[in-house]
């Protein structure tokens, strides 16, 4: 039987400093539709608030010229300066029982490194590995860096 289980990983080297970044994902994310429009159209909390660990967002995205929509609960890791979302909801659970994003950030020199990873588990062998959308999380990550870097 083919694993249908797998982890995609990803390092992106930061202009930024690695507090600041974590400090966008940890409590300015309601930016992200200006910062990377080309990917996040809209986010909203559905419950908790913007910077409350086990806040439920729904987020509205573009991957590959698509429209979709995808609800996470936020668990933010302070000390490891990381972030994860678990997803719940949305427009990937068409191809995905678990589709989890995460960006860690490691201080280095003058800026940092954000490690990205996304766990997954596809329903058959024949669905797609994630790979288009850890291209979109590596652009978006990107266009953060962009804008902390800039501020």
């Amino acid at each position: 039987m083919a694993n249908l289980q797998g982890k995609l990983e990803a390092e992106v080297e930061l202009k930024s400093p690695a507090d600041k970044f974590f400090k966008f994902w940890r409590s300015e994310t309601h930016k992200m539709p200006t910062v990377t429009s080309k990917h996040i159209q809209g986010i909203k909390v559905h419950e908790g608030d913007w910077d409350q660990h086990g806040a439920i967002k729904i987020w509205n995205y573009t991957v590959d010229g698509k429209s979709g929509t995808f609800k996470e609960k936020v668990e933010f890791d302070d000390n490891d300066m990381s972030v994860t979302l678990h997803g719940i909801e949305g427009h990937l659970y068409d191809e995905y029982k678990v589709y989890r994003p995460i960006c860690k950030v490691v201080p280095k020199g003058q800026g940092s490194v954000a490690k990205l990873s996304i766990e997954y588990e596809k329903y058959k062998a024949s669905d797609p590995n994630p790979d288009k959308y850890m291209a979109v999380f590596i652009d978006m990550t990107k266009d953060i860096d962009a804008h902390v870097s800039s501020a």
